[in-house]
């Protein structure tokens, strides 16, 4: 069996926080309506890790790991007209969005700044620092996610 891969995952901490998911323990990770973060979250397999990176906050920033548990999800919400991530163009015989579910594994003691992952890596290592980059959900290589696991230390 290969080692997993890494992962991160934005959202924003007054929408869905890192506390949210501690206490519900999973979550289905839904509302991606951006192909290319699709298609990213389509090549995730159960025992990947993701990091959780708090975004459109003062800083922003890596703040836990998550576990990704079940793939290949139609996500339920580009069905109900009164969601916020409702697709009209979406049925649910050919569903266009996915989603996936993630456990929570731990907060990292400190959080790790946007301004502090510029400092320490290059956009390819770490594509998120990328000006300009939007994308919700990126894949991180297997050397950095180690550097970053080690830098964050160990999970609350």
């Amino acid at each position: 069996m290969s080692s997993p891969s890494f992962w991160l995952m934005k959202s924003e901490p007054d929408v869905y926080g890192i506390d949210h998911l501690k206490h519900e323990s999973t979550t289905l990770w839904d509302g991606i309506r951006n192909y290319q973060a699709r298609n990213f979250m389509r090549t995730m397999q159960p025992g990947d890790q993701a990091f959780f990176y708090h975004s459109n906050c003062k800083p922003p920033g890596i703040v836990g790991l998550m576990e990704i548990i079940e793939t290949q999800l139609v996500d339920p919400t580009q069905f109900d007209p009164g969601a916020k991530y409702y697709d009209p163009k979406s049925s649910p015989e050919k569903p266009r969005w996915d989603c996936a579910k993630l456990k929570y594994l731990g907060r990292f003691k400190e959080m790790l700044s946007l301004e502090r992952l510029r400092e320490l890596f290059t956009e390819e290592q770490l594509p998120v620092i990328k000006r300009g980059n939007r994308l919700s959900i990126l894949p991180v290589p297997q050397a950095t996610a180690n550097d970053l696991l080690e830098r964050l230390g160990p999970l609350l």
